[in-house]
């Protein structure tokens, strides 16, 4: 699989030179490559510094003088000229055309214009070639375009999940997690919490071993494999690319026998993030990130809302899987819960994954593959290369040899999501988890194919979102990220309090909307100022288009900017509902 780099050119930015010589000797900048354009700087006395027709004049005297076509091409931002050669020629031959303009007491420097390409190449991992969602450009998440601004350096991830079970490819960026396992029974350690996040696998010997239904089956390895999605080491030759390679992975075991208990994983969420939890010492390297790939039926509960409340407001962004029913995400936990960002799956050719949950409370969609197609026989493994291969064991019960194995699941398209928010963090450590959330669901783009049901925004692109968030500064003050929900018939406000602005507000007042709905032409969306002025923003188009994610500019300079700002969602038919995921206003 061939992988696409970004490439782009760039001219030398070289500020004109004082009267003194040129500091640079002239090997330093001898061309190696064909050479089409030159870039003269002259000295500020120099006629040719201001006038271009003097410079026009001198190029062309000066090609005469070595035999070659020289031109005058434009005037650079810093004052240089750009000379242009006529063609591409060889080395040597621009060579003896800069050597006459090194020979002129009038000329501060003269340079090649040479090429400059993106950084990013691509990783010389064994099995990266097969690892669709980082770079494909169909249904992969844009990823290898971010490593040229961040790989995630300084920002630890917690994976609370089934522990860690060592693997080569991931061993490099662990740092110490916790067993918050209390039973014996189902840590299978021979104790209950401990330091030790080791994976003893979650196998289950018998059918109904685990309750009514439940199958026997073996272990599943599942945090070692989320693990390796988030941060395995790259570059290294071999096996897989992690998408924040440079992040840490912090082990946090929670899934055992017969799963995990709300409230250990309460409590591992409280470790995690940085607070106290009695009887366990207290984390040395707290994560920024944590990822949760777990779940099951019914809605958020308070133990649940809590833990993940009192994180995010130590900063730590959380993600969530959505689940794995086909069903609304909305009945399953911690999927339902607020402040966090939960994650349907989408395949390889951009539809919602067959198994994936969906709806209105989805927030983003990511890669989870599909190992079969959803008319194939359950259980059948019939496209093992079009789901997400990561970090594995061999073991059927207790640990063997590590491996490379393809899942499929939200549980994998939730560390996408991880990992993306752990290079956002990374690359602007001033990012609240409001802000990374907002950021990551603004820039998504559509999904290829269609996703029935509800993705949030859409696909996760992991480059659109790291430029954004390095090239615009946050505005935490002017957002609301709080959900709204829209319903058949009705009209919601979302509030944003404006305070310390002078004067009026802008002429071109920009309007962030991101609404998640199924059938946009329902909905007309108005910007009311805080007189009650109303600024329409959506009046009913779009038809069956799913969600608004769009920046409006109003010209509300007859407004005064301080007040209280709302956006106003008025839903005139029935069928189709979603929620108000977000907006924002920029001064």
């Amino acid at each position: 699989m061939s992988v696409t780099l970004l490439a782009g050119t760039a001219t030398a930015s070289v500020a004109v030179a004082s009267e003194g010589p040129a500091a640079a000797p002239a090997a330093a900048l001898a061309p190696t490559a064909p050479v089409e354009n030159l870039i003269v700087g002259y000295k500020s006395s120099a006629t040719e510094a201001s006038s271009n027709t003097a410079a026009a004049d001198d190029a062309t005297a000066k090609g005469k003088k070595a035999g070659k076509k020289a031109k005058f091409d434009r005037r650079l931002g810093t004052g240089a000229a750009l000379v242009n050669l006529g063609a591409a020629v060889a080395p040597a031959e621009a060579a003896d055309v800069m050597a006459q303009f090194r020979a002129d007491p009038d000329v501060a420097y003269v340079e090649p214009d040479t090429r400059a390409y993106a950084t990013a190449v691509t990783p010389n991992d064994t099995e990266y070639a097969k690892q669709w969602d980082l770079f494909e450009s169909t249904a992969g998440m844009n990823v290898p375009a971010a490593w040229d601004t961040t790989t995630g350096s300084g920002v630890t991830v917690a994976v609370i999940d089934t522990g860690y079970v060592a693997h080569s490819d991931v061993a490099p960026n662990v740092v110490a997690g916790y067993d918050f396992i209390s039973s014996s029974a189902y840590a299978r350690d021979g104790g209950g919490r401990d330091s030790n996040p080791a994976d003893e696998g979650d196998w289950n010997a018998t059918d109904g071993e685990c309750g009514v239904g439940s199958k026997a089956s073996n272990s599943s390895w599942h945090g070692t494999h989320v693990a390796g999605t988030i941060a395995a080491a790259t570059n290294n030759s071999k096996g897989i690319a992690g998408i924040a390679y440079g992040a840490k992975i912090q082990p946090v075991r929670v899934l055992g026998k017969c799963g995990g208990s709300t409230s250990d994983i309460v409590d591992a969420i409280t470790w995690a993030s940085g607070g106290s939890v009695a009887g366990v010492p207290a984390n040395a390297t707290p994560a920024k990130v944590i990822n949760m790939s777990l779940g099951g039926p019914g809605a958020c509960g308070t133990s649940y809302q809590n833990a993940i409340n009192a994180a995010v407001a130590r900063g730590t962004t959380v993600v969530v899987a959505a689940g794995n029913s086909n069903a609304d995400a909305a009945g399953y936990s911690p999927a339902s819960c607020n402040n966090v960002i939960n994650v349907a799956a989408s395949n390889r050719a951009g539809d919602r994954s067959y198994y994936s949950n969906y709806g209105a409370i989805i927030d983003v969609a990511a890669p989870g593959g599909e190992t079969r197609r959803a008319t194939d026989t359950p259980g059948t493994v019939t496209t093992p290369e079009n789901a997400i291969l990561s970090s594995l064991n061999a073991g059927t019960t207790t640990p063997g040899a590590e491996i490379y194995k393809p899942y499929q699941g939200t549980s994998m398209a939730a560390p996408h999501v991880a990992g993306l928010a752990a290079l956002l963090k990374s690359a602007n450590s001033a990012l609240t988890p409001a802000q990374i959330e907002s950021a990551i669901k603004n820039n998504a783009r559509p999904l290829a194919g269609t996703c029935t049901g509800g993705c949030g925004t859409g696909l996760a692109d992991a480059a659109a979102t790291v430029a954004a968030v390095t090239s615009t500064p946050p505005t935490p003050a002017l957002e609301n990220t709080t959900d709204f929900t829209i319903g058949d018939n009705t009209t919601v406000e979302s509030p944003i309090t404006v305070t310390g602005k002078t004067g009026n507000a802008p002429a071109a007042l920009k309007v962030g909307v991101n609404i998640v709905h199924s059938y946009i032409g329902d909905l007309k969306v108005d910007l009311v100022a805080p007189d009650g002025s109303v600024y329409t923003l959506h009046n009913r188009s779009g038809g069956g288009t799913d969600n608004i994610n769009q920046v409006y500019t109003v010209n509300a300079s007859s407004e005064v900017a301080n007040g209280t700002w709302k956006l106003r969602v008025n839903d005139n038919a029935g069928g189709d509902t979603g929620k108000i995921d977000s907006w924002n206003l920029t001064f």
